[in-house]
């Protein structure tokens, strides 16, 4: 068997990507040599970004894996070093596309990413479960997703995904999202604190920037869909959210209770004040399915319609009920455990019905609600 050569393994290199960042350790300058003995050994130095990387295992065991694949190869010596801080500086550079101030990808004319903000209008409503387990569901099909748990001080998207004492990798001040297993990215207020018992107590102006740096300061790659996990009600990140992201397409989440789609009512009012378009209504804690197989309606019936039906009516177009989610102890358990239900029991009731609501959603077409679209008035002749 011929010695592999040199080329050989820059090209079985080129298809590992770095874990966080999502990219190809060769094109983000990660590899630092290759050296290929006669006897098919081949050495490897490759750096990661940070002393502490997280994932550098993940690392270690995919460029092993895909150099013990090239023909010749009998064996894989690979050091880990770590970037200077030139060679970091490097980095943010290919990241920031050589852009010396940072702004919002998804706010720029022409970013394909879909922008869906889950709202509701009260806390207890299940908004975080709603937006976990739609994201998984979403990652499924093969789509790129990515969550912001925009819920400054409720932030529970972590613990949902079972990656509560996360914390993410920073290379310089540019943040990688923390990767879930599920192929999700996520950035929590609760990842930046230094303690997960830190209580957040901020007023407006540093919600506005702490929501504005989730989305600015983090290197989110090419997404197809980015969810935010809205607070509850009608405050400063429900108005930041529409200054900065003014194309961001909204989902009320709602129970059938006739105090809960009243208050709902308010959050999708507030977005259309924002200019952004509310996609729809999703009606969680419907029902319960009986062990005899008959349903009972714990926490009544016709929140959901309600509000897509004064919601049609104040804003001229048809907001529809994307789906009604059976009241399912597993949804509670899986999010209390970090194993959502769309993952840990695909086939149930509730996951189910979250599934359908994921692909309506994903069949949506890009809208141009709030896209800025590049053009200039041109001169009357």
């Amino acid at each position: 068997m011929s010695t592999p050569t040199h080329s050989q393994i820059t090209a079985a290199l080129a298809q590992v990507n770095d874990p966080e960042i999502k990219r190809p350790i060769t094109e983000l300058n990660m590899v630092d040599s290759v050296v290929v003995a006669e006897s098919g050994e081949v050495a490897i130095t490759v750096l990661l970004t940070v002393a502490g990387c997280p994932l550098k295992e993940t690392i270690t065991r995919d460029v092993t894996a895909a150099v013990t694949a090239v023909p010749g190869v009998t064996g894989v010596d690979l050091t880990l070093g770590v970037m200077t801080p030139e060679q970091r500086a490097g980095l943010k550079e290919v990241l920031s596309g050589g852009k010396a101030e940072r702004e919002i990808p998804f706010a720029q004319p022409g970013s394909l990413t879909k922008v869906y903000a889950i709202a509701s209008g009260k806390g207890g409503v299940g908004k975080s479960s709603v937006t976990v387990n739609l994201a998984l569901a979403m990652a499924k099909t093969g789509l790129r997703v990515g969550i912001v748990d925009a819920d400054i001080y409720g932030h529970s998207v972590p613990a949902m995904l079972g990656i509560a004492d996360a914390r993410p990798t920073q290379v310089d001040d540019l943040i990688m999202p923390v990767p879930t297993a599920s192929g999700v990215s996520v950035i929590s207020i609760g990842m930046l604190k230094p303690r997960r018992d830190q209580v957040v107590a901020w007023r407006g102006p540093m919600l506005d920037r702490a929501l504005v740096q989730m989305l600015s300061d983090v290197y989110w790659g090419d997404l197809d869909v980015l969810l935010l996990d809205l607070p509850p009600g009608t405050g400063d990140v429900a108005i930041s959210l529409g200054q900065h992201l003014p194309s961001a397409e909204v989902v009320v989440v709602t129970t059938p209770q006739e105090a809960a789609a009243e208050v709902a009512e308010r959050a999708g009012t507030m977005a259309s004040m924002m200019h952004q378009r509310v996609v729809g209504v999703v009606e969680n804690m419907s029902f319960l399915t009986l062990p005899d197989g008959s349903t009972m309606e714990v926490f009544g019936t016709g929140g959901g319609d309600r509000v897509a039906e004064t919601l049609s009516q104040r804003f001229g177009y048809d907001v529809a009920v994307l789906g009604r989610i059976p009241l399912d102890p597993a949804l509670r358990e899986g999010g209390d455990v970090g194993k959502p239900i769309v993952d840990a029991d695909p086939t149930a009731a509730a996951a189910l019905e979250l599934t359908k609501i994921a692909d309506a959603l994903i069949g949506r077409g890009r809208g141009l609600a709030g896209m800025q679209l590049g053009l200039t008035p041109s001169a009357k002749f």
